[in-house]
Parts: C-alpha cells; sequence; structure tokens
C-alpha cells in the first residue's frame, strides 16, 4: 500500500490528464505521481520521461517497485523509465500514460514537438517545481492541452512585439485574463508545510579589484595578455577574477570545521580544479560532466557539484549543509540545487546555505535576479549598459 502524506492525496485527487503537478523541490511529487496512476490510468504501459541522472540513478523505479510496477515483471503496465534526449524514441507509442518529469518544454525545440505529438495520442501529466516565468512558457503545454492549435496562435492572439527593436522583443501579452485562466486549469499546486528551516547566510569573500578593473575598464584579457574579443568573453573573464580568488577557498575551509560534511556547487571547470585541492583535508566526490561520483561515505568529505549537471535529479540526507561556491544564472537551477538537502525523508530540521559573494558588480547583479526569484539575463544586462552594447575591444592601451 503506498503511504502518501496529506498534500499528496490532495494533489492526486485534484490532478487529472493533461495537468502540471508544481510542487517544491522535495515536495514528493514523485510518489503522488504513482499514486495518481495507481488510481487513474493502470493498467496501461507507463513512460516516465525525465532526467538523465534520475534516469541512471533509477530513482523512478524505486518509486514504481513500491507498487510492484517494473519494466519486466509487473501487476500493472510495463515501466520504462529514458532522459528527455531520447524523448523522440516514443513519438509513436499510444494508448499509454506518460509522466514528464521536470519541465524541458520552454521554446519551440524538437522536444517541445515531440512532447505535444506524444501528448495528442497518450493520457500524461506533468511535474514541475518551476512551471514558466512568462506566459511564451506555458504555449507547449497549452497547445497539447488543444486550447491553442499551435505556437503561432497563442503568439498572434496573445503576444505584442516591439515594433521598434531589432529582434523579436516581447513588449506585453494581450487577453492576460485568458491565459490566467487557462493556466488555472492546468496548474495542480501541491503546497506542504516543511519540517525543515532553512537557514541562508552571504559570506563576503574577495576578489581582486585591480585585475578586475584591468578587464572592465581596459577590455584586457588579463589571463591569455590580448584584448577581449566581444562581450560574451568579458563576462567569462570577469566571472574567473571573481571566482578564483583564494578567499572562496579559504571558506570553504573554514565551514569544513564547523560542518564536516559539505555539498559544494560551482560553474566553471577552473573552479573545480581549486577545490580538488581540498582533497588533502577530506574526502572528495565529484558530480560533473566528466565524473558521476556517488556521494562519499565517513563522516567527513566534500561532494563538488557541477550546477548545470547535478543540480536535480539526486537527494542527499547524509548533510544539512550546501555551499554556492559561485553563482548560478539561472534561477530554476538555483532553487533545484536548495533542494538536494531539504527532502522530506531528511532527518534533519535545521538546514544551512551558505552564498559566496563579492562586491563585485557582476556578483551583485546576479545574486539581486535570484533574490527576486529570476534569471540573470546577461543579454538584457548588456542592452541597460551603453558601454557594453556599443562594445568595442580596446587595442590602445595594451598594444
Amino acid at each position: 500500500m503506498l503511504q502518501l502524506r496529506p498534500h499528496q492525496e490532495e494533489a492526486v485527487e485534484r490532478l487529472s490528464n493533461g495537468k502540471v503537478l508544481v510542487g517544491g523541490v522535495g515536495s514528493g511529487k514523485s510518489r503522488a505521481a504513482v499514486a495518481y496512476y495507481l488510481k487513474n490510468e493502470a493498467p496501461k504501459d507507463i513512460y516516465v520521461i525525465t532526467t538523465a541522472k534520475k534516469r541512471d540513478s533509477h530513482d523512478w523505479d524505486g518509486e514504481f517497485a513500491a507498487v510492484a510496477v517494473g519494466r519486466d515483471l509487473s501487476v500493472e503496465g510495463k515501466l520504462t523509465v529514458d532522459s528527455w534526449n531520447n524523448i523522440s524514441k516514443y513519438r509513436d507509442v499510444e494508448d499509454a500514460f506518460f509522466i514528464f518529469d521536470e519541465q524541458r518544454l520552454v521554446g519551440s525545440g524538437s522536444w517541445t514537438k515531440t512532447f505535444i505529438s506524444i501528448a495528442h495520442r497518450n493520457h500524461w501529466i506533468l511535474l514541475s517545481a518551476t512551471p514558466g516565468d512568462t506566459w511564451l512558457d506555458y504555449v507547449t503545454v497549452f497547445v497539447a492541452n488543444g486550447f491553442y492549435r499551435n505556437r503561432t496562435e497563442f503568439k498572434r492572439s496573445h503576444v505584442v512585439y516591439n515594433r521598434y527593436s531589432k529582434y523579436p522583443k516581447v513588449e506585453g501579452y494581450l487577453g492576460v485574463s485568458k491565459l490566467v485562466r487557462l493556466r488555472n486549469q492546468i496548474l495542480v499546486e501541491m503546497p506542504f508545510e516543511r519540517h525543515t528551516t532553512r537557514n541562508r547566510k552571504d559570506v563576503k569573500v574577495s576578489f581582486d579589484k585591480d585585475l578586475f578593473k584591468r578587464v572592465w575598464k581596459d577590455r584586457w584579457h588579463v589571463y591569455e595578455n590580448r584584448p577581449i574579443r566581444d562581450v560574451a568573453e568579458l563576462f567569462l573573464v570577469m566571472r574567473k577574477v571573481v571566482n578564483s580568488h583564494e578567499s572562496r577557498l579559504a571558506h570553504v575551509k573554514t565551514l569544513l570545521s564547523s560542518h564536516p560534511r559539505l555539498i559544494v556547487f560551482y560553474n566553471f571547470n577552473y573552479e573545480l580544479e581549486i577545490l580538488r585541492t581540498l582533497g588533502s583535508c577530506t574526502n572528495v566526490g565529484e558530480w560533473n560532466g566528466h565524473r558521476h561520483d556517488p556521494i562519499p561515505d565517513g563522516d567527513s568529505w566534500i561532494y563538488l557539484v557541477q550546477y548545470t549537471a547535478g543540480s536535480e535529479g539526486w537527494n542527499c540526507i547524509e548533510t544539512n549543509c550546501t555551499v554556492f561556491y559561485s553563482l548560478t544564472y539561472s534561477y530554476k537551477q538555483f532553487e533545484q540545487a536548495h533542494g538536494r538537502i531539504d527532502r522530506l525523508n531528511t532527518p534533519y530540521t535545521q538546514l544551512y546555505y551558505y552564498y559566496f559573494l563579492s562586491d563585485s558588480f557582476i556578483d551583485r547583479a546576479v545574486s539581486a535576479k535570484l533574490v527576486q526569484k529570476k534569471s540573470f539575463n546577461q543579454s538584457s544586462f548588456v542592452r541597460k549598459n551603453d558601454s557594453l552594447r556599443n562594445f568595442k575591444p580596446k587595442f590602445a592601451k595594451n598594444s
């Protein structure tokens, strides 16, 4: 018998075909989805489209094994679990039940087209912690539910573009009351009262101001001793100056004395090389595009996780502390990263999150957006800054 918490039971009652189950990271969306299948869709074959990490860690296999549903032997339908990268393999499946885990449907690429094709042939639900920031984020789900024929019809009906922009820039939306009604029709919120408390602390770190000034003012690549080519490279070099300062590593070592088991999120390979030196202090494991180590054993360890590779799809209840060595631009990644230790089954009630922040304007700008629960948009930042919008390499000062 599948045991559900009250917030999960309520969500299962409200769910139906084509809806989006919205719950915070660690709220138990997977278990609620299994319960919904048993109640409404069994004995259909079931397909779970999820992240590659969740597929490889067999999280979904474990959820369904609890109710005797598996890939080979099953008292109900046959289970298939695969990643979003392979969604096209299931384009022609009919009369099955699909669970789309962790929303990947923004934009108009091949994934979204395949999703709509599958949705028209099968029953389905979608699980998401962050369903959408703008109305355009909902287009694919609206089309899949039959509210609009396609993305073009939605845009003609609701999107107002800036006539004077050189590129498609959304100025506003028409018929917002209808959009709100449609969104409310498909979203099933699953709020719950956590037994954990998130203790958040900004940790002030230093940066080399002279080096940063040379990058920002002189447009000089201080690591390759040449002019910076473009704005994208400017941001990369600025962030490297800020994120490479030795004060960050020193603060990790300090935290290790009070929190002997740490999860550390980072962005770039050069940060990883710095963090690997912590192996002289304790056991170090990694999750990134190159290595998929398990979480280390023992009373003292550090688990280094790259945001894009590991901000979602795994859980850890062996520690109550996460360090953000550098900030990600993506609010979704940021929130997902918080949820790795904030689980329903964690034995901890107090969780600790440390954010390493310098006084550089790039750290301040990214942090401000994340506090607003928004992603930092580099292009938008550039458009608002005259000196960046009219970027030109400065050869004279460094020739």
